[in-house]
């Protein structure tokens, strides 16, 4: 019975004045835009409009359908602009989860980077996806994934974002501290800290220690990056983390990175997301950003 053009002719016609001036203002003539209140007049059993010598002036009806009409069409051309930026992939909520315990401050200087941008965009952190990450992919519980190690999933679609180096850290006083690298044997006597996962999980000990037999004197685990870094510096053990991660902190704490083996542990920090999504302008343009972060 009443129609969203009903309210948009009611709303129309009291800020034109007559019906002639609000049917062009709609696009109407004024024989289509005085038959379709009729209609309504019809069905409602109630008039709309009095007239006043030249006038037309609400009725009670009228005044209501005034109230109903200037609380509803603004929420609804809002509702259209804000569903026009989505498909248009201008607007949207973005969550993103984290499979990487050191990634945060990095993700921290993309997000400040992006959010100028996007202004439509809210950009919300995951933290408890942390090594779950592919399944909340899937589940769309998120929409990106930070991760340094990316799985070939259906369905899924990686990119690579950022570069860098795991390296050993440790106090500037230790015995490696001026080493140019350190190789797996010279760990055995020391105490390894790091974060709370499986060691199979643990680039230190996939790509360095394992394959050589190794395994160091003792392994404790820390949850923030500041305290095990902290702990680094007092000389209660050793780390490993990323290049970038070491040297930032190494201003403030009194910190050294070393090489892992002669060659060093490359890796890369990948951010994941469904391929459905890969030409949504608003996630295509984080990428970006991280990219040159």
């Amino acid at each position: 019975m009443l129609e969203r053009s009903h309210l948009a002719i009611v709303r129309e016609v009291e800020r034109q004045g007559s019906m002639t001036a609000a049917a062009a203002r709609l696009h109407l003539t004024q024989s289509a835009l005085s038959h379709a209140m009729r209609k309504l007049e019809q069905a409602l059993g109630t008039p709309v409009w009095e007239r006043e010598g030249r006038n037309l002036r609400p009725t009670q009806a009228g005044r209501h359908l005034l109230e109903v009409a200037s609380r509803v069409l603004p929420q609804l051309e809002q509702a259209e602009q804000t569903l026009t930026g989505y498909a248009r992939g201008l607007r949207g909520s973005l969550r993103i989860g984290m499979e990487c315990h050191p990634c945060y401050q990095w993700l921290l200087k993309v997000v400040a980077g992006y959010l100028p941008h996007w202004p439509d965009v809210d950009v919300d952190v995951k933290q408890k996806f942390r090594f779950g990450g592919i399944g909340a992919l899937l589940d769309h519980e998120i929409d990106l994934l930070v991760t340094p190690d990316p799985e070939v999933r259906p369905g899924l679609h990686f990119e690579p974002v950022f570069d860098y180096e795991q390296v050993l850290v440790v106090a500037r006083d230790h015995r490696l501290a001026s080493a140019k690298f350190v190789q797996p044997a010279q760990l055995v006597d020391e105490v390894l800290i790091t974060y709370p996962v499986e060691t199979d999980r643990l680039d230190v000990y996939n790509l360095f220690l394992t394959p050589a037999g190794v395994h160091p004197r003792v392994h404790k685990t820390i949850e923030s990056t500041d305290l095990i870094l902290q702990m680094v510096a007092a000389g209660r053990g050793v780390a490993a983390l990323p290049r970038w991660l070491v040297e930032e902190h190494a201003t403030r704490v009194p910190i050294a990175p070393v090489k892992l083996g002669r060659h060093g542990v490359p890796k890369q920090i990948h951010l994941g997301l469904r391929e459905a999504d890969r030409q949504t302008g608003y996630l295509g343009a984080f990428i970006e950003t991280a990219r040159h972060a």
